[in-house]
């Protein structure tokens, strides 16, 4: 009797630990798993960094009536000045390396035009825009992009898409901004504008009204990014 209670008791204990094993096995799992995710949102934000520092060295901000003033306060007529962007030559390769391209006139940045700037405060983001021309899927791998529109700070709505990563690079924090916070967005020229949220909500992926939309002569900004599960988009307006 004593030994049937004996090996039960150690097929119990067998079991007990296997079912320790692959606790310790699944819970190394989940750190592996959001220790990458950390890792790569570093290396994301680094690089747009780096890219960010450069171009706003390049970039100034333009006085509204396209005058300056010299040093015996006579307003000069700015009109035809270059613009400064014209100037940026560095340029970010595909392995994020700092390199050099003399035969364009906009900055890239790993492969890509960059049509400008966008910063959150609320939610600590800030990642050149992108236009992705027709490789729409490999530009919001790396920052964010256009997906329609006039372009950064024109008359018209401008639709930005990005990811929505459980890191919270890109628009993963998306979910927490609210009607009343502010998106800044710099483009080429220099000017930066800030855009007030004023529309938060869901929607299915098909639709697309909301790019088209009608914004009566205004500069608007249209932010898109998926559901936490994937089903809809949570689409943000902003208007200046």
């Amino acid at each position: 009797m004593n030994g049937g209670r004996n090996m039960f008791n150690s097929k119990y204990s067998n079991v007990l630990t296997g079912l320790l094993i692959v606790v310790i096995i699944i819970i190394i799992g989940l750190l592996g798993f959001l220790g990458y995710d950390m890792y790569r949102k570093y290396y994301i934000d680094k690089d747009a960094d780096d890219f960010l520092s450069e171009y706003e060295n390049q970039i100034k901000q333009p006085d509204n009536n396209n005058t300056v003033v010299d040093n015996n306060g006579n307003d000069n007529d700015n009109t035809n000045i270059q613009n400064p962007i014209d100037n940026l030559q560095n340029t970010v390769n595909n392995n994020g390396n700092s390199g050099s391209n003399t035969n364009t006139t906009k900055p890239k940045y790993k492969g890509f035009d960059v049509l400008g700037i966008i910063e959150i405060p609320k939610t600590g983001i800030k990642y050149p825009i992108l236009d992705p021309g027709t490789r729409i899927k490999k530009a919001i791998e790396i920052s964010v992009a256009m997906q329609y529109g006039p372009g950064p700070n024109e008359i018209g709505n401008t639709v930005i898409i990005g990811h929505n990563y459980r890191n919270g690079a890109f628009f993963g924090k998306n979910k927490q901004l609210a009607n009343g916070d502010v998106i800044y967005i710099t483009d080429n020229s220099g000017n930066r504008i800030q855009y007030t949220i004023y529309n938060i909500y869901k929607t299915s992926p098909e639709d697309s009204d909301y790019m088209v939309r009608n914004t009566n002569g205004a500069r608007e900004i249209s932010l898109s990014t998926c559901t936490d599960d994937s089903k809809q988009r949570l689409v943000i307006w902003a208007k200046e």
